[in-house]
Protein backbone atom coordinates (compact mmCIF):
# COMPACT_ATOMS: atom_id res chain seq x y z
CA UNK A 1 0.00 0.00 0.00
CA UNK A 2 1.53 3.32 -1.18
CA UNK A 3 0.83 6.48 1.25
CA UNK A 4 1.38 9.69 -0.34
CA UNK A 5 3.07 12.67 2.28
CA UNK A 6 1.61 15.97 1.12
CA UNK A 7 3.85 18.41 2.76
CA UNK A 8 2.53 21.53 2.03
CA UNK A 9 3.19 25.01 3.18
CA UNK A 10 -0.47 26.36 4.41
CA UNK A 11 -1.42 30.03 5.02
CA UNK A 12 -3.45 30.48 8.01
CA UNK A 13 -6.92 31.35 7.13
CA UNK A 14 -6.45 31.07 3.37
CA UNK A 15 -9.06 28.16 2.92
CA UNK A 16 -9.17 28.26 -0.92
CA UNK A 17 -5.40 28.64 -1.58
CA UNK A 18 -4.66 25.74 0.98
CA UNK A 19 -7.44 23.80 -0.90
CA UNK A 20 -5.56 24.71 -4.29
CA UNK A 21 -1.79 23.57 -2.53
CA UNK A 22 -3.51 20.18 -1.42
CA UNK A 23 -5.45 19.44 -4.46
CA UNK A 24 -2.06 19.94 -6.31
CA UNK A 25 0.06 17.69 -4.20
CA UNK A 26 -2.21 15.28 -4.54
CA UNK A 27 -3.03 15.02 -8.05
CA UNK A 28 1.32 14.45 -8.03
CA UNK A 29 0.73 12.22 -5.85
CA UNK A 30 -1.72 10.24 -7.90
CA UNK A 31 0.68 10.15 -10.27
CA UNK A 32 3.15 8.24 -8.33
CA UNK A 33 1.20 5.54 -7.64
CA UNK A 34 -0.43 6.68 -3.75
CA UNK A 35 -2.92 4.56 -3.08
CA UNK A 36 -4.22 7.57 -0.28
CA UNK A 37 -2.58 10.49 1.02
CA UNK A 38 -2.12 12.28 4.22
CA UNK A 39 -1.82 16.23 4.74
CA UNK A 40 -0.27 18.04 8.08
CA UNK A 41 -2.72 18.65 10.92
CA UNK A 42 -5.38 21.69 9.86
CA UNK A 43 -3.54 21.49 6.61
CA UNK A 44 -7.00 23.22 4.84
CA UNK A 45 -6.79 26.10 8.01
CA UNK A 46 -2.90 26.33 8.82
CA UNK A 47 -1.33 26.05 11.49
CA UNK A 48 -1.74 27.59 14.03
CA UNK A 49 -4.51 29.76 13.55
CA UNK A 50 -5.17 30.84 17.40
CA UNK A 51 -7.96 32.82 18.11
CA UNK A 52 -9.11 32.90 14.51
CA UNK A 53 -10.77 29.96 16.20
CA UNK A 54 -13.20 32.02 18.09
CA UNK A 55 -14.62 33.12 15.06
CA UNK A 56 -18.19 32.74 14.81
CA UNK A 57 -19.06 30.49 11.26
CA UNK A 58 -15.23 29.45 10.90
CA UNK A 59 -15.87 25.78 11.60
CA UNK A 60 -19.10 26.10 8.76
CA UNK A 61 -16.28 28.02 6.70
CA UNK A 62 -13.86 25.16 6.84
CA UNK A 63 -16.45 22.29 6.49
CA UNK A 64 -17.51 23.64 3.26
CA UNK A 65 -13.96 24.08 2.28
CA UNK A 66 -13.64 20.04 2.69
CA UNK A 67 -16.68 18.91 1.39
CA UNK A 68 -15.50 21.34 -2.20
CA UNK A 69 -11.92 20.20 -1.78
CA UNK A 70 -13.74 16.16 -1.46
CA UNK A 71 -15.24 17.14 -4.85
CA UNK A 72 -12.19 18.11 -6.38
CA UNK A 73 -10.52 15.09 -5.65
CA UNK A 74 -12.96 12.64 -6.83
CA UNK A 75 -11.58 9.69 -8.91
CA UNK A 76 -8.24 11.04 -7.52
CA UNK A 77 -7.01 9.25 -4.77
CA UNK A 78 -8.48 9.39 -0.82
CA UNK A 79 -6.88 12.09 1.33
CA UNK A 80 -7.15 12.48 4.88
CA UNK A 81 -6.88 16.15 5.16
CA UNK A 82 -6.40 17.77 8.54
CA UNK A 83 -8.92 20.42 8.93
CA UNK A 84 -11.58 21.84 11.96
CA UNK A 85 -14.71 20.32 12.28
CA UNK A 86 -17.91 21.75 14.80
CA UNK A 87 -18.76 19.57 18.20
CA UNK A 88 -22.43 19.23 18.68
CA UNK A 89 -22.03 18.38 21.83
CA UNK A 90 -20.91 19.66 25.26
CA UNK A 91 -17.60 21.14 25.77
CA UNK A 92 -15.61 23.67 23.85
CA UNK A 93 -17.62 24.29 20.02
CA UNK A 94 -14.73 22.60 17.64
CA UNK A 95 -12.21 19.54 17.36
CA UNK A 96 -8.80 19.29 15.74
CA UNK A 97 -9.65 16.69 13.23
CA UNK A 98 -8.53 14.64 10.14
CA UNK A 99 -11.33 14.45 7.48
CA UNK A 100 -11.36 11.49 5.54
CA UNK A 101 -12.21 12.58 1.61
CA UNK A 102 -12.90 9.88 -1.01
CA UNK A 103 -15.12 9.23 -3.71
CA UNK A 104 -15.77 13.03 -3.83
CA UNK A 105 -17.16 13.46 0.07
CA UNK A 106 -16.40 13.41 3.43
CA UNK A 107 -16.50 10.21 4.54
CA UNK A 108 -15.79 10.54 8.35
CA UNK A 109 -13.70 12.20 10.91
CA UNK A 110 -11.44 11.56 13.47
CA UNK A 111 -10.26 13.47 16.50
CA UNK A 112 -7.13 14.78 18.11
CA UNK A 113 -7.02 13.43 21.41
CA UNK A 114 -4.30 15.09 23.04
CA UNK A 115 -4.33 18.93 23.67
CA UNK A 116 -0.67 20.55 24.42
CA UNK A 117 -0.98 23.00 26.11
CA UNK A 118 3.05 24.10 26.82
CA UNK A 119 5.40 26.29 25.34
CA UNK A 120 4.11 27.47 22.52
CA UNK A 121 0.97 25.53 22.02
CA UNK A 122 -2.07 26.58 23.99
CA UNK A 123 -5.07 24.27 21.91
CA UNK A 124 -6.85 23.49 25.01
CA UNK A 125 -8.07 26.56 24.89
CA UNK A 126 -9.82 26.12 21.68
CA UNK A 127 -10.70 22.18 21.10
CA UNK A 128 -12.71 19.36 22.79
CA UNK A 129 -10.74 15.95 23.26
CA UNK A 130 -11.53 13.42 20.90
CA UNK A 131 -12.19 10.09 22.37
CA UNK A 132 -8.96 8.39 21.31
CA UNK A 133 -7.85 6.90 18.27
CA UNK A 134 -9.46 6.64 14.99
CA UNK A 135 -9.11 3.91 12.71
CA UNK A 136 -9.67 2.68 8.58
CA UNK A 137 -9.86 -0.42 6.82
CA UNK A 138 -7.77 0.20 3.72
CA UNK A 139 -7.07 -2.48 1.24
CA UNK A 140 -7.43 -5.35 3.73
CA UNK A 141 -5.06 -3.57 5.83
CA UNK A 142 -6.25 -1.54 9.45
CA UNK A 143 -4.81 1.94 9.41
CA UNK A 144 -4.63 4.09 12.68
CA UNK A 145 -5.34 8.03 12.65
CA UNK A 146 -3.66 9.56 14.96
CA UNK A 147 -2.68 13.83 15.22
CA UNK A 148 0.59 15.54 16.20
CA UNK A 149 0.31 15.13 19.98
CA UNK A 150 -1.40 12.27 20.17
CA UNK A 151 1.96 10.21 19.19
CA UNK A 152 4.38 12.24 21.70
CA UNK A 153 3.02 10.92 25.03
CA UNK A 154 5.30 7.20 25.15
CA UNK A 155 6.16 6.71 29.01
CA UNK A 156 9.79 5.49 27.58
CA UNK A 157 10.58 8.65 26.77
CA UNK A 158 9.28 11.26 28.78
CA UNK A 159 9.92 10.74 32.74
CA UNK A 160 6.94 12.60 33.65
CA UNK A 161 4.22 12.71 30.72
CA UNK A 162 2.05 15.40 29.72
CA UNK A 163 -0.99 13.17 29.51
CA UNK A 164 -2.68 9.88 31.69
CA UNK A 165 -3.30 8.60 28.52
CA UNK A 166 -1.46 6.95 25.17
CA UNK A 167 -2.91 7.07 21.78
CA UNK A 168 -0.74 4.80 20.53
CA UNK A 169 -1.04 2.15 22.98
CA UNK A 170 -4.86 2.58 22.41
CA UNK A 171 -4.28 2.28 18.76
CA UNK A 172 -1.83 -1.01 18.99
CA UNK A 173 -5.33 -2.83 20.57
CA UNK A 174 -6.70 -3.09 17.19
CA UNK A 175 -3.14 -4.49 15.66
CA UNK A 176 -2.68 -1.88 12.77
CA UNK A 177 -0.65 -2.55 9.99
CA UNK A 178 0.17 1.59 9.69
CA UNK A 179 0.04 4.14 12.66
CA UNK A 180 -0.75 7.89 10.37
CA UNK A 181 -0.09 11.05 12.07
CA UNK A 182 -1.04 14.13 11.15
CA UNK A 183 1.52 16.62 12.37
CA UNK A 184 2.43 20.43 12.48
CA UNK A 185 5.17 19.72 14.82
CA UNK A 186 7.63 23.13 15.21
CA UNK A 187 11.13 23.51 14.67
CA UNK A 188 14.04 24.04 17.15
CA UNK A 189 17.27 22.89 16.92
CA UNK A 190 17.85 19.44 17.39
CA UNK A 191 14.26 18.50 16.53
CA UNK A 192 14.32 16.03 13.86
CA UNK A 193 16.50 13.80 15.60
CA UNK A 194 13.77 13.60 18.66
CA UNK A 195 11.16 12.91 16.50
CA UNK A 196 12.91 10.18 14.92
CA UNK A 197 13.80 8.42 17.74
CA UNK A 198 10.36 8.80 19.08
CA UNK A 199 8.92 7.66 15.90
CA UNK A 200 11.20 4.78 15.72
CA UNK A 201 10.48 3.28 19.11
CA UNK A 202 7.13 3.96 18.48
CA UNK A 203 6.94 1.46 15.06
CA UNK A 204 9.52 -0.56 17.02
CA UNK A 205 7.53 -1.36 20.29
CA UNK A 206 3.83 -1.45 18.56
CA UNK A 207 5.01 -3.84 15.54
CA UNK A 208 3.19 -1.29 13.10
CA UNK A 209 4.80 0.78 10.54
CA UNK A 210 4.52 4.50 11.38
CA UNK A 211 3.93 7.50 8.75
CA UNK A 212 4.11 10.92 10.08
CA UNK A 213 3.29 14.05 7.70
CA UNK A 214 4.19 17.22 9.38
CA UNK A 215 3.94 20.77 7.88
CA UNK A 216 6.12 23.14 6.66
CA UNK A 217 6.59 27.09 6.22
CA UNK A 218 6.97 30.00 8.00
CA UNK A 219 3.93 30.82 10.48
CA UNK A 220 4.42 34.19 12.54
CA UNK A 221 6.96 33.70 15.26
CA UNK A 222 6.94 29.70 14.26
CA UNK A 223 8.88 27.84 11.54
CA UNK A 224 7.86 24.24 10.35
CA UNK A 225 10.73 22.50 9.35
CA UNK A 226 8.69 19.35 6.94
CA UNK A 227 10.90 16.55 7.18
CA UNK A 228 7.83 14.01 6.94
CA UNK A 229 9.60 10.62 7.88
CA UNK A 230 8.33 7.36 7.97
CA UNK A 231 9.60 3.84 9.93
CA UNK A 232 9.01 0.24 8.92
CA UNK A 233 7.30 -1.99 12.15
CA UNK A 234 11.14 -3.02 13.37
CA UNK A 235 11.79 0.84 13.43
CA UNK A 236 14.02 1.49 10.73
CA UNK A 237 13.81 4.90 8.76
CA UNK A 238 12.34 3.95 5.30
CA UNK A 239 11.48 7.53 3.60
CA UNK A 240 12.25 10.66 4.84
CA UNK A 241 10.86 14.70 3.08
CA UNK A 242 12.64 17.43 2.71
CA UNK A 243 14.08 19.93 5.26
CA UNK A 244 12.46 23.50 4.75
CA UNK A 245 10.23 22.90 1.78
CA UNK A 246 7.28 21.86 0.08
CA UNK A 247 7.60 18.08 -0.87
CA UNK A 248 5.07 14.79 -1.89
CA UNK A 249 7.06 11.48 -1.29
CA UNK A 250 5.48 8.55 -2.12
CA UNK A 251 6.46 5.21 -0.18
CA UNK A 252 5.20 1.86 0.88
CA UNK A 253 6.27 1.83 4.69
CA UNK A 254 5.97 -2.20 4.72
CA UNK A 255 7.87 -2.69 1.62
CA UNK A 256 11.89 -1.04 2.84
CA UNK A 257 13.71 1.99 2.25
CA UNK A 258 12.40 4.26 -0.31
CA UNK A 259 13.62 8.02 -0.29
CA UNK A 260 15.29 9.69 1.62
CA UNK A 261 15.83 13.21 1.32
CA UNK A 262 19.56 14.90 1.66
CA UNK A 263 19.59 17.01 4.58
CA UNK A 264 22.05 18.41 6.90
CA UNK A 265 21.98 18.45 10.87
CA UNK A 266 24.36 21.03 11.41
CA UNK A 267 23.07 23.59 14.20
CA UNK A 268 24.63 26.48 12.11
CA UNK A 269 22.84 24.99 8.99
CA UNK A 270 19.27 24.39 10.58
CA UNK A 271 19.56 27.66 11.89
CA UNK A 272 20.38 29.39 8.24
CA UNK A 273 17.63 27.51 6.55
CA UNK A 274 15.09 28.20 9.46
CA UNK A 275 15.93 31.87 9.44
CA UNK A 276 15.19 32.13 5.41
CA UNK A 277 11.92 30.47 5.66
CA UNK A 278 10.92 32.08 8.57
CA UNK A 279 11.88 35.59 6.70
CA UNK A 280 10.30 35.16 3.54
CA UNK A 281 7.10 33.57 4.51
CA UNK A 282 6.76 36.41 7.32
CA UNK A 283 6.66 38.39 4.32
CA UNK A 284 5.27 36.59 1.58
CA UNK A 285 2.06 35.77 4.07
CA UNK A 286 2.01 39.15 4.92
CA UNK A 287 2.44 40.90 2.05
CA UNK A 288 5.62 42.74 2.13
CA UNK A 289 8.18 42.60 -0.19
CA UNK A 290 11.14 44.97 0.76
CA UNK A 291 13.17 44.77 3.69
CA UNK A 292 14.82 47.96 5.81
CA UNK A 293 17.96 47.15 8.26
CA UNK A 294 19.97 49.52 10.16
CA UNK A 295 23.77 48.12 9.12
CA UNK A 296 25.71 49.32 12.87
CA UNK A 297 29.32 47.67 11.59
CA UNK A 298 28.28 44.58 13.92
CA UNK A 299 27.86 40.86 13.34
CA UNK A 300 23.98 41.40 14.17
CA UNK A 301 23.53 43.55 11.93
CA UNK A 302 25.56 42.02 9.20
CA UNK A 303 23.80 38.43 9.65
CA UNK A 304 20.23 40.08 9.76
CA UNK A 305 21.17 41.76 6.27
CA UNK A 306 22.35 38.27 4.61
CA UNK A 307 19.46 36.93 5.94
CA UNK A 308 17.18 39.38 4.64
CA UNK A 309 19.17 39.34 1.11
CA UNK A 310 19.15 35.21 0.70
CA UNK A 311 15.65 34.92 1.58
CA UNK A 312 13.99 38.28 -0.20
CA UNK A 313 16.57 38.92 -2.81
CA UNK A 314 19.27 41.82 -2.47
CA UNK A 315 17.17 44.35 -5.01
CA UNK A 316 14.71 43.93 -2.06
CA UNK A 317 16.98 44.73 0.80
CA UNK A 318 17.99 48.29 1.58
CA UNK A 319 20.59 48.89 4.46
CA UNK A 320 20.39 51.93 6.04
CA UNK A 321 23.96 53.62 7.75
CA UNK A 322 23.25 56.18 10.59
CA UNK A 323 27.08 56.83 11.98
CA UNK A 324 27.21 59.54 15.05
CA UNK A 325 29.72 61.27 16.04
CA UNK A 326 30.87 57.95 18.53
CA UNK A 327 30.92 55.89 15.27
CA UNK A 328 34.42 54.32 14.50
CA UNK A 329 35.20 54.56 10.43
CA UNK A 330 35.90 51.31 10.55
CA UNK A 331 32.45 50.33 11.21
CA UNK A 332 31.12 52.61 8.38
CA UNK A 333 33.41 51.10 5.79
CA UNK A 334 32.71 47.39 7.35
CA UNK A 335 29.07 48.10 6.64
CA UNK A 336 30.02 49.25 2.94
CA UNK A 337 32.04 46.01 2.50
CA UNK A 338 29.59 43.92 3.63
CA UNK A 339 26.36 45.35 1.60
CA UNK A 340 28.79 45.14 -1.44
CA UNK A 341 29.10 41.45 -1.05
CA UNK A 342 25.49 40.85 -0.22
CA UNK A 343 24.33 43.32 -3.62
CA UNK A 344 21.96 45.46 -1.73
CA UNK A 345 21.33 48.91 -1.77
CA UNK A 346 22.72 51.71 1.14
CA UNK A 347 21.61 54.59 2.07
CA UNK A 348 23.75 56.77 4.42
CA UNK A 349 21.84 59.17 7.19
CA UNK A 350 24.59 60.98 9.25
CA UNK A 351 22.30 61.64 12.53
CA UNK A 352 24.89 63.93 14.52
CA UNK A 353 22.17 66.99 13.68
CA UNK A 354 19.63 65.51 15.01
CA UNK A 355 21.79 64.38 18.02
CA UNK A 356 22.23 68.23 18.22
CA UNK A 357 18.84 69.27 18.35
CA UNK A 358 17.66 66.81 20.97
CA UNK A 359 20.14 68.25 23.01
CA UNK A 360 19.39 71.66 22.55
CA UNK A 361 15.48 71.02 22.89
CA UNK A 362 16.77 68.60 26.38
CA UNK A 363 19.11 71.50 27.48
CA UNK A 364 17.16 73.52 30.49
CA UNK A 365 15.35 69.99 31.57
CA UNK A 366 18.74 68.15 31.68
CA UNK A 367 20.41 71.47 33.46
CA UNK A 368 23.40 70.30 35.74
CA UNK A 369 22.78 66.66 34.98
CA UNK A 370 25.78 64.62 33.87
CA UNK A 371 25.51 62.57 30.78
CA UNK A 372 24.65 58.70 30.92
CA UNK A 373 22.24 56.37 29.67
CA UNK A 374 19.96 58.72 29.15
CA UNK A 375 22.14 60.27 25.76
CA UNK A 376 22.94 56.44 24.40
CA UNK A 377 19.10 55.80 24.31
CA UNK A 378 18.57 58.79 22.27
CA UNK A 379 21.06 57.79 19.41
CA UNK A 380 19.42 54.44 19.61
CA UNK A 381 15.81 56.05 19.38
CA UNK A 382 16.73 58.77 16.74
CA UNK A 383 17.84 55.68 14.61
CA UNK A 384 14.38 53.80 15.12
CA UNK A 385 13.04 57.18 13.85
CA UNK A 386 14.72 57.40 10.76
CA UNK A 387 14.07 53.87 10.10
CA UNK A 388 10.93 53.79 10.65
CA UNK A 389 10.40 57.21 8.79
CA UNK A 390 11.76 55.60 5.81
CA UNK A 391 9.54 52.58 6.53
CA UNK A 392 6.60 54.43 6.33
CA UNK A 393 7.68 56.49 2.98
CA UNK A 394 9.54 53.38 1.32
CA UNK A 395 6.68 50.61 2.40
CA UNK A 396 9.73 48.48 3.80
CA UNK A 397 9.57 46.53 6.85
CA UNK A 398 12.16 47.56 9.40
CA UNK A 399 14.08 44.13 10.49
CA UNK A 400 15.77 45.06 14.14
CA UNK A 401 18.82 43.27 14.62
CA UNK A 402 19.31 42.65 17.79
CA UNK A 403 20.02 38.91 19.42
CA UNK A 404 19.10 37.07 22.31
CA UNK A 405 21.33 37.60 24.90
CA UNK A 406 20.85 41.03 24.69
CA UNK A 407 16.93 40.83 24.78
CA UNK A 408 16.77 38.83 27.80
CA UNK A 409 19.32 40.93 30.02
CA UNK A 410 17.29 44.77 28.34
CA UNK A 411 20.99 45.57 26.76
CA UNK A 412 18.58 46.94 23.50
CA UNK A 413 16.84 49.96 24.01
CA UNK A 414 12.97 50.29 23.65
CA UNK A 415 11.41 52.32 21.46
CA UNK A 416 15.46 52.57 20.07
CA UNK A 417 16.98 49.54 18.20
CA UNK A 418 13.67 47.56 19.13
CA UNK A 419 11.80 49.38 16.87
CA UNK A 420 10.39 47.58 13.65
CA UNK A 421 8.15 44.90 12.25
CA UNK A 422 10.36 41.64 12.57
CA UNK A 423 13.16 40.44 15.01
CA UNK A 424 15.30 38.03 12.71
CA UNK A 425 17.92 37.05 15.23
CA UNK A 426 16.02 37.39 18.49
CA UNK A 427 16.56 33.76 19.28
CA UNK A 428 20.16 33.67 18.96
CA UNK A 429 22.65 34.12 21.60
CA UNK A 430 25.56 36.35 20.90
CA UNK A 431 27.79 33.15 20.14
CA UNK A 432 25.76 31.65 17.91
CA UNK A 433 25.29 34.65 16.00
CA UNK A 434 28.93 34.39 15.31
CA UNK A 435 28.62 30.81 14.78
CA UNK A 436 26.41 31.52 12.16
CA UNK A 437 28.58 34.16 10.74
CA UNK A 438 31.15 32.02 10.10
CA UNK A 439 29.16 29.15 8.90
CA UNK A 440 27.83 32.15 6.17
CA UNK A 441 31.41 32.89 5.24
CA UNK A 442 32.30 29.14 5.03
CA UNK A 443 29.47 28.23 2.74
CA UNK A 444 28.89 31.26 0.84
CA UNK A 445 32.36 32.97 0.48
CA UNK A 446 33.69 35.82 2.45
CA UNK A 447 30.09 37.54 2.91
CA UNK A 448 31.15 39.11 6.04
CA UNK A 449 33.94 41.06 6.54
CA UNK A 450 36.07 39.60 9.02
CA UNK A 451 37.32 43.26 10.73
CA UNK A 452 33.30 42.82 11.68
CA UNK A 453 33.75 39.37 13.21
CA UNK A 454 37.14 40.28 14.83
CA UNK A 455 36.67 44.02 16.50
CA UNK A 456 35.02 43.56 20.34
CA UNK A 457 30.65 43.93 20.48
CA UNK A 458 30.05 47.76 21.16
CA UNK A 459 27.06 49.84 20.66
CA UNK A 460 29.06 52.25 20.02
CA UNK A 461 26.97 55.26 21.96
CA UNK A 462 30.07 57.03 23.61
CA UNK A 463 33.65 56.96 23.29
CA UNK A 464 35.80 53.29 23.58
CA UNK A 465 32.30 51.43 24.75
CA UNK A 466 32.31 48.01 24.47
CA UNK A 467 29.42 45.29 25.78
CA UNK A 468 31.64 44.10 28.48
CA UNK A 469 31.70 47.61 29.93
CA UNK A 470 28.16 46.60 31.26
CA UNK A 471 28.25 42.61 30.78
CA UNK A 472 29.82 39.60 31.44
CA UNK A 473 31.56 37.86 28.56
CA UNK A 474 29.17 36.27 26.38
CA UNK A 475 30.41 32.74 26.51
CA UNK A 476 29.37 33.14 30.21
CA UNK A 477 26.49 35.07 29.92
CA UNK A 478 24.63 32.48 26.89
CA UNK A 479 25.20 28.99 29.20
CA UNK A 480 23.72 31.41 32.14
CA UNK A 481 20.93 32.62 30.18
CA UNK A 482 20.55 28.70 28.51
CA UNK A 483 20.42 27.26 31.68
CA UNK A 484 17.83 29.53 33.20
CA UNK A 485 15.44 29.96 29.90
CA UNK A 486 15.74 26.91 28.72
CA UNK A 487 16.20 24.71 31.23
CA UNK A 488 14.28 27.02 34.40
CA UNK A 489 17.03 26.96 36.53
CA UNK A 490 17.82 29.49 39.23
CA UNK A 491 20.55 31.61 40.28
CA UNK A 492 21.74 29.04 43.57
CA UNK A 493 21.60 26.17 40.73
CA UNK A 494 22.94 27.54 38.18
CA UNK A 495 26.00 28.67 40.87
CA UNK A 496 26.10 24.97 41.39
CA UNK A 497 26.39 24.05 37.61
CA UNK A 498 29.61 26.19 38.37
CA UNK A 499 29.18 30.01 37.45
CA UNK A 500 30.41 32.21 40.04
CA UNK A 501 26.78 33.44 42.21
CA UNK A 502 27.64 36.88 41.97
CA UNK A 503 27.10 36.83 38.29
CA UNK A 504 24.42 34.15 38.24
CA UNK A 505 22.34 36.06 40.47
CA UNK A 506 23.24 39.74 38.43
CA UNK A 507 22.09 38.16 35.31
CA UNK A 508 18.57 36.67 36.60
CA UNK A 509 17.98 40.51 38.04
CA UNK A 510 18.51 41.85 34.62
CA UNK A 511 16.63 39.08 32.87
CA UNK A 512 13.27 40.20 35.17
CA UNK A 513 13.99 43.97 34.97
CA UNK A 514 14.00 43.72 30.99
CA UNK A 515 10.77 41.32 31.13
CA UNK A 516 8.38 44.89 30.49
CA UNK A 517 10.74 45.32 27.20
CA UNK A 518 9.91 42.07 25.98
CA UNK A 519 6.84 42.22 26.25
CA UNK A 520 6.51 45.00 23.54
CA UNK A 521 8.80 43.57 20.92
CA UNK A 522 8.36 42.87 17.59
CA UNK A 523 7.96 38.72 16.65
CA UNK A 524 10.81 36.97 16.07
CA UNK A 525 11.63 33.47 14.28
CA UNK A 526 11.35 30.57 17.19
CA UNK A 527 15.18 28.47 16.94
CA UNK A 528 15.84 27.23 20.36
CA UNK A 529 14.18 24.75 22.32
CA UNK A 530 12.60 27.81 24.75
CA UNK A 531 11.94 31.63 23.39
CA UNK A 532 11.12 34.83 24.53
CA UNK A 533 7.40 35.27 22.56
CA UNK A 534 3.97 32.80 22.84
CA UNK A 535 5.84 30.37 24.89
CA UNK A 536 7.31 32.63 27.42
CA UNK A 537 4.22 34.23 29.43
CA UNK A 538 6.35 35.86 32.96
CA UNK A 539 4.38 37.97 34.70
CA UNK A 540 5.38 41.92 35.07
CA UNK A 541 4.51 43.19 38.43
CA UNK A 542 6.13 40.27 40.39
CA UNK A 543 8.91 39.00 42.86
CA UNK A 544 10.22 36.72 41.40
CA UNK A 545 11.61 33.70 43.64
CA UNK A 546 15.30 32.85 42.56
Amino acid sequence: MKIGLLQVNPVVGDLEGNARRILAAARKAAVLGADLCLTPELALLGYPPRDLLLLQGLAEKCGQAARDLARDLRGLVPVLVGSIEANPGQGKPLFNSGLWLEQGEVKGSFHKTLLPSYDVFDEARYFEPGQGPGFLDLKGRVLAVTVCEDAWNDAGFWPRRNYRRDPLEEAAQRSPAVLLNLAASPFSLGKQALREALFSAAAKKHGAAFVSCNQVGGNDDLVFDGRSCAFSRSGELVARASAFAEDVLVLDPEAGPGTIRDDDFGRESETWRALILGLGDYFAKSSFSRAIVGLSGGVDSAVTAAVASQALGPKNVLGVLMPSPFSSPGSLDDSKVLAANLGIETLILPIRGVMNAFESALAEAFADRQRDVTEENIQARIRGVLLMALSNKLGGLVLTTGNKSELAVGYCTIYGDMAGGLAVISDLPKTAVYALARWINQKLGQTIPEAILKKPPSAELRPGQTDRDSLPAYEVLDEILRLHIEKGLGAEAIATAGFDPATARRVLAMVAAAEFKRRQAVPGIKIRERSFGTGWRMPLACKRPF
